[in-house]
């Protein structure tokens, strides 16, 4: 995927790590973005029967720590791909599938 969009011109980061601040303390949690497109796109790759909350939950976490607002939750699984697709906006906090 990562590929594909930069084959189209886009900049686009692969496993780009993020830490967390807490209290002035930075820790390094182990957490990794699948990839963020532009500066202004996450996207989180899945592959699994149905997207679950725990997968909107984990996006979340990742835009906020990001400071990004626009997230992609894609699901490879699904028959047709358009059906495995979740856009989320962290201002209003709003899932929407896309098609």
């Amino acid at each position: 995927m990562a590929h594909e969009l930069r084959l189209r011109g886009l900049r686009v980061e692969e496993h780009r790590p993020v830490a967390l601040d807490s209290k002035g303390i930075k820790l390094d949690c182990g957490y990794r973005v699948d990839l963020v497109v532009e500066q202004t796109l996450v996207v989180e790759i899945n592959c699994v029967d149905h997207l679950m909350p725990i997968h909107q939950a984990q996006l979340i976490t990742y835009l906020r720590l990001t400071k990004l607002q626009t997230g992609l939750l894609v699901n490879f699984h699904a028959a047709v791909l358009k059906r495995g697709l979740r856009r989320l906006g962290l201002r209003r906090l709003t899932l929407k599938p896309l098609g």
